[in-house]
């Protein structure tokens, strides 16, 4: 009995601590598989992390790349050559004057007595424009009346003298030397006579002009004296002018027609004339006449306009601007924009198909403004880089901008 129960006590321990051996060693797997599937929980989250880091670079850098491959390529503007499909219009500056227009100047010396015309008056022509007092002149013409009646009566006596020697000559009283002496004073005579009716006549013509009168019909546009002043005639042309006469109906424009266009403008080619001042109106003339030649210091043709002014609304020595209408040309025009100025000349940069840029060298013919005319070294479809820069070279990559929507 008591060896049953020391066998019993035996065995019961060692029964529990197999069964906490076992317990243990269970808890033991379960910390193990826990710990390993935490680890690999967080290997896969360090993996996944890497993963992402490493696209995340990687996707960085390729956008990189490209965006410093889109900032480095040239985006360009361009156009292709253009025929002009109509004439082109050449503006130049001008300043109207009128049809004739002349100072009119005193003949006879003396003194302004009256004035009968201002500035703005128009007048028609043999009209008085104003009267001169010439004192000199009078006493001048009256000697001259007298001399000249001096010179009569002596040719009077000759003559007389003359017949009653012819007389005495038949009875053979006189000699024929005598005679002749008489005749020949009577020849004198006359040529004195003649000399004093021409230094008449000339102080007559000279008095004549104590009254100025107007050449022709127009305008008054100034006037230079008054009442009293002295003027002097003289004709060398060294007086001063009394009036300033212009015809203003019609008017003439002059302008400077640059040697470009010099072969283009012919006479009778119509025109349009503005003026600044007189907003929505424009005024139809014609070439008149051209010079015919280029002047050689300013390289310019000069053109003469007639310009019809019934109204009256132009007024001469106005600032106008001319509008000559050119004959259309079949040379190829560019923009002014797509020109380079190198130092081996003008160029302008076409783009080839493959988007590179090649410089090529032209001959510009008239500028236009805004267009030049290309004489050669450009086909029609050939494209242009229009703003090029300075530094664009011969063989440089570029794209084309897409134009906007």
């Amino acid at each position: 009995m008591s060896e049953q129960r020391h066998a019993g006590l035996a065995i019961h321990p060692i029964e529990l601590d197999e069964d906490g051996e076992h317990h243990a060693l269970l808890k033991r797997r379960q910390i193990v598989r826990r710990t390993r599937i935490a680890v690999l929980i967080v290997v896969v989250l360090l993996a996944i992390g890497a993963a992402r880091t490493i696209f995340v670079r990687i996707a960085n850098a390729r956008a990189l790349e490209a965006g410093t491959t889109e900032r480095a390529a040239q985006y360009v503007k361009t156009a292709r050559p253009q025929t002009a499909g109509e004439g082109q219009t050449l503006a130049l500056p001008g300043t109207l004057q009128g049809f004739v227009q002349s100072p009119i100047s005193a003949r006879a010396s003396g003194y302004l007595k009256r004035w009968t015309k201002d500035i703005g008056s128009r007048v028609q022509k043999g009209e008085l424009l104003a009267e001169i007092e010439t004192p000199e002149i009078d006493q001048q013409l009256s000697q001259a009346i007298a001399a000249r009646q001096q010179a009569a009566s002596s040719l009077e006596l000759a003559r007389s003298t003359v017949a009653r020697w012819e007389a005495l000559r038949k009875k053979d009283v006189v000699s024929q030397q005598d005679l002749d002496e008489r005749r020949s004073a009577v020849a004198q005579a006359t040529a004195n006579v003649a000399a004093a009716d021409a230094n008449v006549q000339r102080l007559q013509q000279t008095e004549g002009f104590k009254r100025v009168l107007a050449p022709f019909a127009g305008v008054i546009t100034r006037r230079n004296v008054d009442v009293g002043d002295l003027i002097d005639g003289g004709g060398g042309g060294g007086g001063r002018a009394l009036f300033l006469l212009a015809q203003t109906d019609p008017l003439r424009v002059y302008v400077n027609v640059p040697q470009a266009y010099a072969q283009l403008v012919k006479a009778g080619q119509p025109v349009v004339v503005t003026q600044a001042e007189l907003r929505g109106q424009s005024f139809r003339g014609e070439v008149a006449r051209t010079s015919g030649a280029i002047d050689a210091s300013t390289r310019m043709m000069q053109v003469e306009v007639s310009l019809p002014n019934r109204d009256g609304t132009l007024l001469p020595g106005a600032y106008v601007q001319v509008s000559l209408p050119l004959a259309a040309s079949r040379t190829l025009t560019i923009p002014a924009n797509a020109l380079l100025f190198r130092a081996e000349g003008t160029r302008v940069a076409v783009v080839d198909a493959a988007g590179h840029v090649h410089l090529r060298a032209v001959s510009l013919g008239r500028n236009y403004g805004e267009t030049v005319e290309v004489l050669d070294g450009l086909d029609a479809k050939d494209r242009m880089v229009l703003n090029p820069s300075d530094s664009l070279a011969e063989g440089d990559v570029v794209t084309i901008a897409k134009e906007p929507a």
